[in-house]
């Protein structure tokens, strides 16, 4: 770097010496319109980490029937759970929280700066990056906010990074989190989240589902390690929480398209256990670190309903660990452990 003394007159000015936190989540649509809706979905579903189907298969059918169907669908079940009071989607209000609350935990490191991005959708990571950039930060900490790993959440994540990187003359250094399924901290929070709600339930659940965002079966069988992981968090919860395969069961979510996906699914194995008698349930969604569209519509609304339709009597959906401070503190000692020798 050069210093006053050597650095001509006419050298532009620098920032330099700080380091960068950006912490990233799936994304968000602007508006629940249908414009808003089409303009994240086609950004989502071109993903081909996403959609791994060849694009002259895939792309007639996303642009023919898709992109013209379920932006209409899809916006007004954003609608149900949009937070009204900041027009925004709670992924959004979340995201920013817990990147406003990270700065808030690193402030006795005055050269770390925060920022959050979404994958698809607004902030984009080429923005922030940037903009960490601009500030000073030659080396910058990449938080995929996933805390089990899959080529269609985490890896898509890195890839956008590392795009917007090609396009740097002058590139920091970067570092990307792996995942922290089984990391300590995070089941203690995720157990506590349990326990917290159902303490203020006046019944037990029977049975608790597990439910994790679903993949297609075939990326399981390229190699993906995301169902081992979550199988893994799931056993861990389970060692904690004293608790058998029977009362804490893992189901998946969220499929989409002809394929099969990671089974059991969360929407048959509701129904199932009504049909079979169960009259009280409870479903968390582990996989997610805010409260999303996954989360507060398709689990605490529509499978609620489902179970009811089927002849249950008890439903309770569990919050994420969202920005609450059991979450915040496993962002934090995640993101100071893979600060080391940075900070």
């Amino acid at each position: 770097m050069h210093d006053a003394a050597t650095k001509s007159a006419d050298h532009p000015s620098v920032q330099h010496g700080r380091v960068g936190v950006l912490l990233v989540n799936l994304g968000t649509p602007d508006g629940t319109d249908y414009a808003s809706m089409r303009r994240y979905l086609k950004e989502f579903l071109t993903d081909k980490r996403v959609i791994e189907w060849p694009k002259i298969a895939w792309y007639p059918i996303l642009f023919g029937i898709v992109l013209n169907t379920r932006p209409g669908k899809v916006g007004k079940a954003y609608e149900l759970i949009w937070n009204k009071e900041k027009n925004e989607s709670f992924l959004r209000t979340y995201t920013r929280n817990q990147a406003e609350l990270m700065s808030a935990a690193l402030a006795g490191h005055p050269d770390a700066v925060v920022d959050w991005a979404m994958r698809y959708g607004q902030p984009s990571i080429a923005s922030r990056l940037e903009h960490l950039q601009q500030q000073g930060c030659e080396r910058i900490l990449l938080f995929p906010l996933y805390p089990q790993y899959a080529a269609a959440t985490t890896a898509t994540v890195n890839d956008k990074a590392f795009e917007a990187l090609l396009k740097m003359r002058w590139q920091p250094a970067l570092r990307t989190v792996p995942p922290y399924h089984d990391d300590p901290s995070y089941i203690e929070a995720l157990a506590n989240s349990i326990t917290g709600r159902l303490s203020t339930l006046d019944w037990e659940p029977e049975v608790v589902l597990a439910s994790f965002h679903g993949i297609p079966k075939s990326y399981f069988d390229k190699g993906d390690p995301y169902y081992c992981q979550c199988q893994k968090t799931a056993r861990l919860l389970r060692d904690r929480l004293g608790w058998s395969k029977e009362k804490l069961q893992v189901t998946f979510q969220s499929r989409f398209g002809p394929e099969e996906w990671l089974q059991p699914y969360t929407d048959k194995t509701v129904e199932r256990l009504a049909q079979e008698g169960v009259k009280r349930i409870a479903v968390l969604n582990p996989g997610f670190v805010s409260d999303c569209l996954e989360t507060l519509e398709e689990i605490a609304v529509q499978a609620a309903e489902s179970f009811h339709h089927n002849g249950g009597e008890k439903f309770a959906h569990i919050p994420c660990l969202n920005d609450s401070p059991d979450g915040m503190a496993v962002l934090e000692k995640v993101v100071r452990r893979e600060l080391g020798g940075w900070i």
